[in-house]
């Protein structure tokens, strides 16, 4: 049986009727809904971003292993004892530098212990007018701390959080005094306050020369002996006690602000103790602080999530139909338009055989394969007049409502009637309409046009255009 082109357009011809009882602006609303649809959630589009979310991912590793935290840092170390400068800046000490390994001690990660190396330098300088006394002691110091996060408090991803630490350390220390200039004249420290090469007496107000401190530490404080303490151990024991915040920068890297105070077990970081003979100093011991920032790096303990790579997507609810594909056309089932497409036959993003004359024969059945734009065509897609349409529609075969409706909807074009609302029915059309409603209707027309190739209608081929239009135009 002879075809038409776009056997579709029956489909086309029932939207047209359908929307003219429809609110224009709901129209729009569902059409630009639609082209949404189309270009946000076609599986042209999205397939390979959904295999991939599917196969990959990210989950929390259970029981993470945690190796130690490597830090590193700076800071101002600032002494406490019986020397001590005029004017004290809790920032302005001598720099230090601190290195410490860290790690968890318990299973809940509420206390960490730190290994720590600080090296830096001591120093006190002292102008009084009974005493003038100064020194400088580098301090190497290795010790142990537990410290505590607040995690009983702070719970859950927190990234800052506040700290404080005890331990113990040993230190090693060796005080020595500016004594002498770079010429290696002795200072004397004068009333008028001035620094000279003679002591402070009236027959030497002429002779002396003032000097300058150089402020270079030459002399050996302990080896002096200046106020009977004798052979004294440079090694200690101090008890560091540290406060702070944590940032947490990211789950590898932290950013540690602290202040710590490191209680001494010795009085002789300054070489002035309580005892000693000439100069005396108070009864406790010494003590100094360290003001700092570090930055601690986690590299060797496993993360906390990791992505897995599945072999196979486990979804529940997965309707696997879905994803299957019967006529291996690369498309899968739930948007194949055409699922039964044969083997090896190209087809389209939706899954149907391509058809580049658009002439309603896919390609792989079509022998005309350049048909004219909105031609006849029968089945093998070669076109055939319209003369020889009309004489197969009256033949003695029978013809199905399908074939008639598709020539009606291929002589739908312009006519007088186009751009017209509003129209009466002309003369020669009343009596196509018979439910006298004013309205000629799908159905009428229909009825009329099988009553014309029926031979039971006095209406000439023209007349047939010409009521088409018209009821397009209604």
């Amino acid at each position: 049986m002879p075809i038409k082109n776009g056997t579709d357009k029956f489909n086309i011809l029932l939207l047209r009727i359908s929307l003219k009882s429809i609110n224009p602006g709901f129209v729009k609303k569902l059409i630009t809904i639609l082209f949404f649809s189309v270009f946000v959630f076609s599986p042209a589009f999205t397939q390979e971003d959904i295999w991939e979310e599917m196969l990959r991912e990210e989950v929390e590793v259970e029981n993470p292993v945690y190796l130690p935290v490597i830090g590193i840092g700076t800071g101002v170390l600032n002494y406490f004892g019986d020397v001590n400068d005029n004017f004290r800046n809790p920032i302005g000490g001598k720099l230090a530098i601190k290195v410490n390994v860290s790690t968890f001690v318990d299973n809940k990660h509420y206390f960490k212990a730190n290994f720590f190396l600080l090296n830096g330098k001591l120093t006190g300088n002292e102008r009084l007018t009974d005493r003038n006394l100064n020194f400088e002691t580098g301090i190497i110091s290795f010790g142990i701390n537990i410290d505590y996060g607040f995690g009983h408090l702070f719970k859950g991803a927190k990234r800052i959080r506040p700290f404080i630490s005890a331990g113990i350390e040993t230190m090693q220390f060796n005080s020595k005094a500016d004594l002498y200039d770079k010429q290696g004249m002795e200072y004397y420290y004068w009333s008028d306050g001035t620094i000279r090469n003679l002591p402070d007496f009236p027959a030497n107000q002429l002779g002396s020369i003032i000097l300058q401190r150089d402020f270079k530490y030459e002399t050996d404080l302990r080896d002096l002996n200046l106020y009977g303490f004798g052979n004294y151990s440079q090694n200690a024991f101090a008890v560091p006690v540290d406060f702070g915040l944590d940032f947490f920068i990211s789950d590898r890297v932290t950013m540690r602000l602290g202040s710590s105070l490191h209680f001494a077990f010795t009085d002789y970081l300054d070489n002035v103790s309580y005892g000693g003979v000439g100069v005396v100093g108070n009864e406790r011991n010494d003590m100094f602080s360290y003001s700092y920032v570090t930055f601690h790096l986690d590299l060797f303990s496993d993360p906390k999530t990791i992505i897995i790579e599945k072999l196979f997507a486990e979804v529940d609810d997965f309707d696997y139909t879905m994803y299957e594909d019967e006529d291996n056309d690369m498309v899968f089932d739930g948007w194949d338009d055409c699922p039964d497409t044969p083997l090896r036959v190209k087809v389209d993003s939706v899954g149907c055989p391509l058809d580049d004359d658009f002439d309603g024969v896919p390609n792989y059945l079509d022998k005309e394969k350049n048909t004219t734009p909105n031609a006849y065509v029968n089945s093998e897609g070669v076109e055939i007049a319209e003369e020889e349409l009309i004489t197969l529609l009256s033949g003695n075969l029978a013809v199905n409502r399908d074939e008639i409706d598709i020539y009606i909807q291929n002589i739908i074009g312009f006519s007088k009637y186009s751009g017209m609302t509003n129209l009466e029915i002309p003369e020669k059309f009343k009596p196509l309409d018979i439910n006298r409603d004013g309205y000629i209707s799908f159905d009428e027309v229909l009825k009329s046009i099988d009553d014309f190739f029926d031979f039971k209608s006095s209406l000439t081929t023209a007349d047939i255009y010409e009521l088409n239009s018209f009821f397009f135009a209604q």
